[in-house]
């Protein structure tokens, strides 16, 4: 009897206590072959931390080309081909009271982009709070499927007449509305598609890069990745990725937020060089994308500077055209 209560005693109670013991026994174990270094991982607030403070121990960290090259194409073909594909198929493959083949796009879009996002952020080395991350993909996804709608109601009245290069009230098939009060539910529309929708589309879209940015830095320089050499698919898929991103910070009309983004990312980057970390290949990759952007962004402005009709509807210092609207203005079939 007393040998079996000792060895009692040296067991984890049964009940929730005991389950909880090995739970925390189990996570130690884990945490100490992630780390390599038997701190325990707590989560703290936003962030995965440990004991020791440090962010980014871990495995080496390589290039997601998988990952970002499902994005590209997801972006190329269902966001960028949508409204290529609801103009120019046909209307009798696609009646004005039925779903165009762009609104399809747009579905697919807002399936396919969430999934790459949650699958970068399970991949940084700094993982964020799952519920952030859970969070910020259902503002996304609100704010993809408001634009949905405006969207698709919008490429619809292109067919009957209506010009992106003028506004709501200023387009002549919205002149001859009656009663002229119903202007006012396109102009609410168009809030909901271009406003209200990108900024709920955009904001957690770029928060999530940024975020997984910051578990792009490390101590070793051959350890997470600058000791790589830049290749030649690396090269296009940063140039496929940024001729993207100029066109979404143009027709979104969000450059704003794009160059705030770019800003606080590089600030980052000075920061932690600072520091001593040094910044991975995929760290590398979102900087020299958004750069490229930015950079097309700015000879696009200074192209279209002296151009009055689309001046008169981008107002404003930051004077940013939307691609569209130059294609129905000086490209599209009169």
């Amino acid at each position: 009897m007393w040998r079996f209560l000792q060895l009692d005693t040296r067991m984890p109670p049964n009940g929730p206590s005991g389950a909880r013991h090995r739970r925390q026994k189990e996570r130690h174990q884990v945490n100490h072959d992630v780390t390599g270094n038997g701190n325990s991982a707590t989560d703290t607030g936003l962030f995965r931390t440990t004991e020791a403070g440090n962010l980014t121990t871990g495995y080496p960290s390589p290039f997601h080309f998988d990952l970002w090259l499902l994005l590209a194409l997801d972006n190329w073909i269902f966001d960028f081909g949508r409204p290529i594909a609801a103009i120019w198929v046909p209307l009798t493959w696609t009646p004005l009271d039925m779903p165009s083949v762009g609104d399809y796009f747009h579905m697919a879009y807002n399936i396919l982009t969430p999934f790459c996002l949650i699958n970068l952020m399970e991949r940084s080395r700094q993982r964020v709070s799952p519920t952030f991350t859970l969070l910020s993909v259902l503002v996304f996804e609100l704010g993809a499927s408001m634009h949905l709608v405006g969207d698709s109601v919008n490429h619809r009245l292109i067919h009957l007449g209506f010009q992106n290069h003028l506004k709501v009230k200023d387009n002549p098939i919205m002149k001859e509305l009656k009663p002229k009060e119903l202007v006012k539910s396109f102009e609410l529309l168009y809030r909901y598609d271009e406003e209200i929708g990108h900024l709920m589309w955009y904001i957690p879209f770029f928060l999530c890069l940024f975020l997984y940015f910051l578990g792009c830095f490390g101590r070793s320089k051959f350890e997470h990745g600058l000791g790589s050499k830049v290749t030649i698919p690396w090269i296009l898929l940063v140039i496929a990725s940024g001729t993207y991103y100029w066109y979404l910070a143009t027709e979104g009309q969000i450059f704003p937020l794009f160059l705030s983004t770019f800003g606080v990312m590089l600030g980052t980057y000075c920061y932690k060089f600072w520091q001593g970390y040094y910044c991975d290949d995929n760290g590398r990759f979102l900087l020299w994308t958004f750069a490229l952007a930015i950079f097309l962004t700015l000879l696009w402005s200074v192209w279209l500077y002296d151009d009055v009709i689309l001046r008169h509807k981008y107002p404003g210092f930051l004077y940013v055209p939307e691609p569209w609207a130059y294609y129905t203005l000086y490209l599209a079939p009169k």
